[in-house]
């Protein structure tokens, strides 16, 4: 096997394989389209019968996947903190043979003074299946279940609400078989211009032969162009208006009986508890129109196959998301619309393998292929393979690791993840990295993060990696790369066997992508039957069993994920409301000088890797515009305790009364997640 602790050979492996092969997935989401690179103009083109884009469709964010591949502003050189000759320190290149030492010591030094719980590994979505899978090894190789990464974040409520309940938090079926359903519900996202090739691929052509789109957005927008119905609630109300939807089916008769009595317990003290709910107190509540509401219920409920599609947009609160995802279950549930074509439960992800590298294990309290840490069996069967002892307790997620910065938590390691400026208490969060015995970072570009690192290792981007990805709808697609990483820059994969190598005993010196996915299908029995070769080729799905000619396209038609016949509603209860005291959860009774801030996902906005393009327009509805003395395209003052903005304002009735919009990149200094309070003047 080759040496990973070596410099990197010019010469083509499986690891490194020839520039320029022919294809590879886009990077700029979830959906997973399939790309070539064009020589003569530079830029993607698409790829006809590829897996998803089958068509040989892109959107502009795929167009311009590789725009931003030149040096410009990349990190191309390993960088160590010295001591500078006035007061501080300075990050200074060193060799990678230098860099490797320093990271050896550097941990070395926290596991012999705090041990092995002292220790944090923050992965990111942008990275392979491959990469992700030996990110989390590392970490359980070195004592500690302490990895995590920002996909579990960006879905957090409806994934867990989705395996508490069913076993499983993706996609229930897949975008080819949405094609069949007759009503999509919409909530919390705006896949037209978020996920524009699953949108225009498989859901609008539905809609153009006879489908009912209902969009619940406090935002119109591209989506809601197509939509049949536009419910345009308080923010924060989603929860609400499932619940307001369930209890209209249920007073209407729209339920599935026959569903209620082979898959589902409890829906008698549900029926109850739906009918004692005063309908017209949460109309209120919730600021939805009755009658748009009563057609959305009936169009759903009535319809023979409903999809329901989620976005982040549910996400603003945990208990709100929570219960916003637990209600849309429960309207599966009262209506049959799980386990079988054009229906289910779909969160539609928004990070290339957000997916993926939660499959692989890169989460505190999961193995891969989802497998409890608690589960003395699995433990077992991957510490055979591995030849190490995992620890039986979950480790901390990113927000607890890193709110323990300085504290229990001593050393970490940060693979292309920002924390530095994605948590909401940004100050006590750069004293925590400051309080750091050790902070390795590997990233593409300068950040708030590497500005705290001891070590900087120059990543790699999409274009110039090889192995798997995962994409929203549990399909497995290879990456090849169109290029090698620039300057001293090697690939992360090369990277992490050599980092593996120097902390660890085990043999990380993998000869490739390919020989890692055979030891991934052997610990992660969703994985088990896949063929790395025929990747691509056909239908590489997960759950895909060992023995199986190809994987799963529906979830749940016999059974729930977690082999369980039958699932419980839950209590019909009514949600919790939005509050003035409420912060940072886009809760819309907010005080008369404030409005509610909404964003987009940082990684849903149209740009291209590194180029820093942002969305700085607010927009702002009629009234309140009159009410602030806002003029359209005047330069505005938006501010809150976080700090101050000075955007273009757009008057627009787009937005609902007493709610503003702006790009998430724009918006970051005021909010850390997708909704907070703002006041808004005139620049005057």
């Amino acid at each position: 096997m080759n040496d990973p602790t070596t410099e990197s050979s010019p010469e083509p492996t499986e690891s490194t394989p020839a520039f320029g092969a022919a294809e590879t997935v886009c990077p700029q989401c979830a959906v997973g389209c399939t790309l070539q690179y064009d020589t003569a103009s530079s830029r993607a083109t698409g790829s006809e019968g590829a897996p998803v884009n089958r068509e040989g469709r892109l959107c502009p964010k795929g167009i311009g996947a590789f725009d931003a591949l030149g040096e410009e502003g990349r990190l191309t050189r390993p960088l160590a903190r010295v001591e500078s000759e006035g007061a501080g320190s300075e990050l200074r290149p060193v060799s990678w043979a230098e860099a490797y030492d320093r990271i050896e010591a550097g941990f070395g030094t926290v596991l012999d003074q705090h041990g092995p719980d002292a220790l944090a590994f923050l992965g990111a979505p942008r990275c392979t299946n491959e990469e992700n899978y030996l990110f989390a090894k590392l970490a359980r190789a070195l004592g500690t279940n302490t990895v995590d990464n920002r996909a579990r974040i960006c879905h957090r409520s409806v994934t867990r609400a989705m395996t508490e309940r069913l076993g499983s938090g993706a996609m229930t079926n897949s975008l080819e078989d949405l094609t069949e359903a007759d009503t999509f519900l919409v909530v919390g996202s705006n896949p037209a211009a978020q996920q524009p090739i699953a949108f225009n691929s498989y859901i609008r052509p539905a809609v153009d032969n006879g489908a009912t789109l209902i969009h619940v957005d406090p935002r119109a927008n591209h989506t809601t162009r197509a939509a049949d119905v536009h419910l345009a609630p308080r923010p924060g109300s989603d929860a609400l208006v499932a619940t307001l939807l369930t209890a209209i089916a249920c007073e209407k008769e729209l339920i599935d009986r026959e569903f209620l009595a082979r898959r589902t317990t409890g829906f008698e003290a549900y029926e109850r508890a739906l009918a004692g709910l005063d309908l017209p107190a949460l109309l209120d509540q919730a600021a939805v129109d009755g009658e748009k509401i009563e057609k959305a219920a009936r169009a759903f409920a009535g319809a023979e196959q409903g999809a329901i599609l989620v976005g982040t947009g549910v996400e603003a609160e945990d208990h709100c998301g929570t219960e916003a995802a637990d209600a849309l279950l429960d309207l599966c549930l009262l209506t049959g619309n799980l386990g079988k074509p054009g229906t289910g439960m779909n969160p539609l992800r928004g990070l290339v393998n957000e997916q993926g590298a939660n499959d692989v294990g890169a989460r505190p309290h999961t193995l891969p292929g989802y497998q409890p840490v608690s589960d003395a069996e699995a433990r077992a069967r991957i510490e055979r393979e591995w030849g190490i002892d995992i620890p039986a307790s979950n480790g901390c997620s990113e927000p607890e690791a890193v709110g323990e910065f300085g504290s229990t938590v001593r050393g970490a390691y940060v693979l292309g993840e920002n924390p530095a400026v994605t948590k909401t208490d940004t100050q006590g969060v750069a004293r925590g990295f400051r309080d750091l015995d050790f902070l390795l970072v590997q990233e593409l570009f300068p950040t708030e993060t590497t500005a705290h690192a001891d070590i900087v290792l120059p990543a790699s981007a999409a274009a110039e990696k090889a192995g798997t990805v995962t994409n929203l709808d549990r399909q497995v697609q290879r990456l090849r790369p169109l290029r090698g990483p620039p300057g001293e820059a090697r690939r992360d994969f090369d990277v992490l066997r050599a980092i593996g190598a120097r902390l660890t005993d085990l043999p990380f010196a993998y000869e490739g992508p390919r020989e890692v996915f055979a030891e991934m299908r052997r610990v992660n029995p969703l994985y088990a039957g896949m063929d790395y070769e025929e990747i691509g080729q056909g239908s590489q799905r997960w759950p895909f069993p060992e023995g199986a000619t190809e994987g799963t396209a529906i979830l749940h038609r016999d059974r729930f994920a977690n082999g369980q016949q039958r699932i419980s509603f839950t209590s019909g209860s009514i949600p919790a409301t939005p509050t003035a005291g409420d912060i940072d959860g886009g809760m819309a009774a907010t005080a008369d000088e404030e409005l509610v801030l909404l964003t987009r996902n940082q990684v849903n906005e149209a740009r291209s890797i590194g180029t820093g393009k942002t969305e700085a327009t607010l927009q702002i509805h009629p009234v309140d515009a009159r009410e602030a003395d806002v003029a359209d395209g005047e330069s505005v003052v938006v501010e809150n305790d976080r700090g101050v903005l000075r955007p273009t304002a757009r008057v627009t009735d787009r937005v609902r009364e007493r709610t503003v919009f702006l790009g998430a990149n724009a918006a970051a200094p005021l909010v850390a997640g997708e909704r907070t309070r703002v006041r808004v003047r005139a620049d005057s």
